[in-house]
Order: C-alpha cells, then structure tokens, then sequence
C-alpha cells in the first residue's frame, strides 16, 4: 500500500511540473469563508477595517442506480434500485469583526440539512444513563468561534472553537476548492469533516519568495474512541455530544504548507493523540487501556491559466483497535454511537483531480463561459489492515472515478455536475470489483463569498 501511495504522488507531482507555474485563481476569495487559517489574519490589510459578514453554501440533486445499504441483506453489496436524493449539505455564515488590527474575533455557524438538534447528557446520578434534550429544530452546528492576536508574520496565536486542518479537505474545505458537487468521500469517510474543535493555535509565514511556508501548531480537545466504527474509521470520534467535550487526551495538530513557487501548494498535516480512550463519555469504560492514534496527510495543488490539479493522501494508525472494538460493541443503545466494528489498525485514502479552463484554451476570450471539465480519481477504505485476528469487511473497500463540469457563472457562483462509479471490493484503478457496482449523476450548486464589510 505505501509503494502504491508514493508511485500515485510522484506520478501527480510530474504531471503538476509539466505545466508553467503562472498562477491566475480563478477565484480570489479570502477570510473566514474562503482560505486558510493562516491566510485568513496573517496581515492588518486583508480589505476590511472593522467587520465583513459572508459565507458559503451547496445545494446537491443526485439521481442513484443502487439501494442505501451495501452491508446487509444481499451478499452482493448493493441492490440495484432507482432513487433521487435532493439536499442542502450546508449553508454557512461567516463573519469577522476587529476589536483593534491586532485583536481579531471570527466566527462561522453551519446549517446542515434535515435532522433535529440536541443535547446529550449523561446523568451520574442515575447509574451513568444517557439522555437526550430536544432544543432547537433544525441542525445547527458551531464551526468556528475564536479570537486572533496578530503579534508577528512570523508567528500569531488564536484560541478557541477551530478548524483542524488534517487532510486536504478540512484544510480548503470550502465548495470552489474541490470540483465534485459533494466533498471528495474519501477523506470524508474516514475522518471527520468538517473537523473542528476547540483549543489554541500558533501560526504563522516563515521564509520568503522561494522558500516562503505557512505553519499551524494546534493543542486541541482529541478524538473520543466511543465513536470509532468499522465503516467510518475514526470519522465519528470528534466531540460535541455533550455541553463539555473531555479534554484528558488532547490532540496535537502540526500543519506545514510550502508556496514558494507561484501556483503551487504543497502540504502536509500529521495529528497525534495519546489516548483517544481517555476521552470516552464514560471515564473507566476501556479499563485504563490506552489507544493512541497517528493520522498523516500530505497533499498538493497547482493553479494556472490552463490548468488545476490536486492530489491528497491519508494514513491512519490506531493502536488496540481491536480492544477498542471488543468494548465499542457493547456501547449504551441509548447513546449515538454506531457500535458496528471491528474498528481497523489502519485507514486509507489516496485521490487526484485534473481541471482544464475552456477559456484559457480560447485564447481568454470573455465570450466563452468558465467551464472546467475535469476527472477525478480515489481510492480509501477505512479498514485497510486489522490487528492480528480480526477480520476486515471487502465492501469497505472503493476505487472510484467521477468525470463532470464547473461553470463559473461568476467568479464565486458555480454550477456544478458529475458521473460518479464505484468499484466495491477492490483496490484497482481500472476494471470491476466483486461486488455490484454504484453509479450516479449529480447537479449541485455552490457559492462563496462576502456580503458586506466596513
């Protein structure tokens, strides 16, 4: 797997340098809504001087030849069926507001389709039960909530509810920064998205021109192993169940981008946390075993005229899953946790993407409309390799291709649309998998931007 990981990287990063490193984005969006955390308040000069207000969302139709469950129930994965989903996935709102230029507050709420809002709480007092308290319609959900000391480009801190930026997704998860009408699935599967979570973070730009990087370091509150399941690796790990999240393992972010050369991002993330049993619900429930995990990300991007490409790569490592799983089946009914396992060691996930600008091709003539046609390759599972004597599920495992179009209407306005098929049960990048295949259409819609600001 790792010889396949590196050949698949160096195979991006050549087809990346056979480009010119002129770089023109064809959107230009900054701040809380549109960069990263480190772009978004590095500098007194960033077009405001007291508060912007803004913000992003997606809209998704998806019309699907296969059935909503390819675990149980047919021995072939999925069953063949004809159904049409519509959602909303999420609409944001953002907002940045100077106390002075160095003191900066910024904050983003997320409204995600359906569902109901709750608290859960667990009552010491009655034999350790779990309850749920119905308070608000609707899904609302907190991502960013902190305040920025900018003391030096070099080097700022912010403390606070944030963006853990592990994994290219969490890191430019915006919907103008991945060509899919839904967020790329691999990374999504097997880690949470959007992550966030709260603590305190330092960073800053060191170097200049060719040798310019961005870096975060954060301390933040870790993953919760009570989440961890077969289908989804870690992914429903992040805290947020209760109104206090544990904070007896935290999780250490280091985050490192490279943007020396015009055009070109390379980037690297690794996530450590000592005992993501330490921050289950309940605080004796794994027995005083320790399950320490190691995430690593590495991924890139390359922007000009002609052309955007980009490439991402996730590793996981989680020590005594199959402890983990031993316990995680017996978790309380009324909690939210899945209970499905085993939860494997080890978890993958590996994708490419290549765009091509109509327009530039024609000579930028503004008569042609911003179309991006572009192609697109994963592969993850989130069971990639088990403890001695477990026994990991084939149907976890998905090559996939998705083949579509983006219309920039305006420079932070696109349509979207694209073919998706997986192969179930297989690691190739052509050819079929042992079970049935699953094959859809998609047309989304999506913005980004600022509405206002003084």
């Amino acid at each position: 797997m790792k010889k396949k990981v590196s050949l698949f990287l160096t195979a991006l990063c050549c087809t990346v340098g056979a480009y010119s490193a002129s770089e023109t984005d064809s959107v230009q969006v900054t701040g809380a809504c549109g960069s990263t955390a480190v772009h978004r308040q590095r500098t007194d000069n960033d077009g405001y001087t007291r508060f912007r207000v803004g913000g992003y969302g997606e809209a998704v139709a998806s019309f699907k030849d296969y059935g909503i469950n390819r675990y149980y129930g047919n021995p072939n994965g999925n069953t063949r069926d004809h159904r049409n989903t519509i959602s909303i996935p999420r609409f944001v709102l953002a907002m940045d507001y100077k106390f002075t230029p160095k003191w900066i507050l910024s904050a983003e709420i997320e409204f995600e389709a359906g569902g109901t809002g709750s608290a859960m709480e667990l009552e010491n007092s009655e034999n350790g039960e779990y309850e749920t308290e119905m308070e608000k319609g609707g899904e609302v959900a907190l991502e960013q909530f902190h305040i920025t000391r900018l003391i030096h480009p070099a080097f700022n801190v912010r403390a606070g509810h944030m963006i853990v930026p592990v994994g290219l997704t969490n890191a430019h998860h915006e919907p103008i920064n991945f060509f899919g009408t839904v967020r790329p699935e691999g990374e999504t599967t097997i880690l949470p998205s959007t992550w966030h979570e709260t603590g305190i973070e330092f960073f800053g730009t060191l170097g200049k021109g060719y040798a310019t990087f961005d870096y975060q370091v954060l301390v933040v509150a870790g993953l919760n192993a009570n989440g961890f399941d077969r289908n989804t690796w870690v992914a429903s790990g992040k805290q947020g169940l209760f109104e206090e999240d544990n904070f007896n393992s935290p999780g250490y972010v280091l985050r490192v981008d490279y943007r020396g050369v015009p055009g070109l991002r390379v980037g690297g993330s690794f996530y450590y946390c000592a005992n993501t049993a330490g921050n289950s619900d309940k605080p004796n429930f794994y027995e005083g075993q320790k399950a320490p995990l190691r995430i690593y990300s590495g991924d890139l991007q390359y922007k000009n005229d002609y052309v955007t490409a980009r490439a991402n790569v996730v590793y996981g490592n989680l020590t005594n899953s199959k402890f983990i799983s031993s316990k995680n089946v017996r978790l309380s009914n009324n909690a939210s946790y899945s209970r499905v396992v085993p939860v494997a060691k080890n978890a993958v996930s590996y994708a490419g993407e290549v765009g091509v600008n109509l327009r530039s091709i024609f000579n930028h003539n503004p008569k042609v409309p911003g179309i991006y046609p572009f192609v697109r390759y994963e592969y993850y599972n989130p069971q990639e390799k088990g403890e001695a004597g477990q026994t990991m599920d084939l149907r976890n495992k998905v090559s996939m291709w998705v083949a579509g179009l983006n219309w920039f209407a305006l420079p932070n306005l696109v349509v979207k649309a694209d073919y998706t098929t997986r192969q179930i049960g297989t690691g190739k990048v052509f050819g079929t998998g042992p079970y049935t295949s699953e094959n859809e259409f998609s047309i989304g819609l999506a913005y980004i931007g600022w509405f206002f600001k003084k």
